[in-house]
């Protein structure tokens, strides 16, 4: 059994992933947090104190590190003995930290697809651009190293895996639906690092259909779903990271990713982008000094994690998935509701780094318990979802089945 965890990252969702790996040290031993700014990864352990979130008395521990440097990454995994790596810092360090468990023998769990700085929206499928390439040398060297493994990419990936092995002999679309009905109270925001969330929605929106990669442009194309608890909400198409492991691992399925979106949030996004204030290439002001707009952007927007103390409202994500059963076509809706005002009161954060960061514990209990301890690189679809969906469940995300006129839980 795998023991001690260490938490690369100390924002919203290294904080839900240390509170819920407080609750549950008794499986996962000591608990590590590391980033390069110390106080915050303190912060995040006074935070777990204030609630007495840890289950038993165990090592609860910050670090300072560059996780942009393997070398410092692999040396603080051997001093706390970290057997676990959940990385939830920037993806911009995801290919360091992973060739660091490489070298260490530790597991290895991210919540996204690894990124480049200078680079925006690559040609897809964007993981064979980087950790794919490192999957001979995970079998070779017996390492346990989950993609993904937030909620989307995650937790979706496991929907459309489980309603294609429960529902259909066949499947023929999945279409991933992100709704926030929440509402945090200020004039503009974003949910999660305000770098990473533009970047998502600057560049090509790429998705899976008839066979071959479809090109379309942010805002283009949109749909309003009628969902559970949340209601009717206009979506969009969007490029997002799950599309491409579930476009190579279902291949004969429609895959496309809908992101909610408020028409205040894209006008102030349009404007931005028109006057280039997203841009993440450097330009020289007049005074000589070089500024990256999109980093300047972030400086000026709310902290995310600031955003938890007011958000209310709740969060619908869930797999809308089409195919055959027995010849006739059938349709199957999987998802979860999360409630912001609960989240911050069970962990001090917004639903959206909730439901972002309490997979990836579930994730680390499976590798440490052995279910997922797949010695390979694995893709969440890739791996039994119902052990999954069980802690899941457990910890705070409960999985809901909407088929038809029936709506209930996915082990009813």
């Amino acid at each position: 059994m795998k023991k001690n965890v260490l938490i690369i990252g100390a924002g919203g969702v290294a904080q839900v992933v240390a509170h819920k790996c407080a609750q549950n040290n008794d499986r996962l031993g000591d608990i590590h947090i590391a980033s390069r700014t110390l106080s915050k990864c303190e912060a995040i352990i006074a935070s777990v104190h204030a609630k007495s979130a840890m289950k038993q008395d165990g090592v609860l521990q910050a670090h300072q590190v560059d996780a942009m440097d393997t070398a410092a990454v692999t040396e603080l995994i051997e001093s706390t003995g970290a057997e676990i790596v959940i990385n939830v810092g920037s993806a911009f360090v995801n290919m360091t930290v992973l060739d660091a468990c490489i070298e260490t023998g530790a597991a290895y769990i991210d919540t996204a697809i690894h990124e480049v700085p200078d680079k925006i929206c690559e040609t897809p499928p964007w993981y064979a651009n980087y950790e794919w390439k490192k999957r001979d040398l995970c079998t070779e060297k017996g390492i346990t190293a989950i993609l993904g493994a937030g909620f989307d990419p995650g937790v979706v990936n496991a929907f459309a895996r489980f309603a294609i092995d429960e529902f259909m002999d066949e499947v023929t679309s999945i279409d991933i639906v992100d709704i926030n009905a929440g509402s945090h109270g200020k004039y503009f925001a974003t949910n999660f690092d305000p770098e990473i969330n533009f970047r998502e929605f600057t560049g090509t929106v790429y998705s899976w259909q008839n066979g071959a990669w479809q090109e379309n442009k942010m805002f283009e194309v949109g749909h309003e779903w009628d969902l559970p608890v949340v209601g009717k909400q206009k979506a969009y198409m969007s490029g997002h990271d799950e599309v491409q492991s579930l476009a190579v691992n279902y291949p004969q399925a429609d895959v496309r990713f809908w992101m909610g979106f408020g028409d205040h949030y894209i006008n102030v996004f349009t404007v931005l982008q028109n006057l280039g204030l997203l841009s993440e290439q450097p330009v020289t002001t007049a005074e000589g000094q070089e500024v990256i707009p999109l980093k300047v952007v972030k400086a000026c927007l709310p902290d995310p994690s600031s955003l938890a103390p007011n958000y209310t409202g709740k969060t619908c994500i869930g797999d809308l998935v089409k195919g055959t059963k027995d010849g006739q076509p059938v349709e199957v809706f999987v998802y979860n509701v999360a409630d912001h005002k609960e989240a911050y009161e069970e962990v001090g954060s917004q639903g959206i780094s909730y439901t972002a960061g309490v997979p990836p514990v579930a994730a680390a209990l499976l590798v440490a318990d052995g279910t997922w301890d797949s010695k390979t690189m694995k893709n969440v679809e890739e791996l039994d979802p119902k052990p999954f969906f069980t802690i899941l469940d457990d910890i705070g995300l409960p999985t809901r089945v909407r088929q038809g006129d029936k709506d209930q839980a996915w082990n009813a």
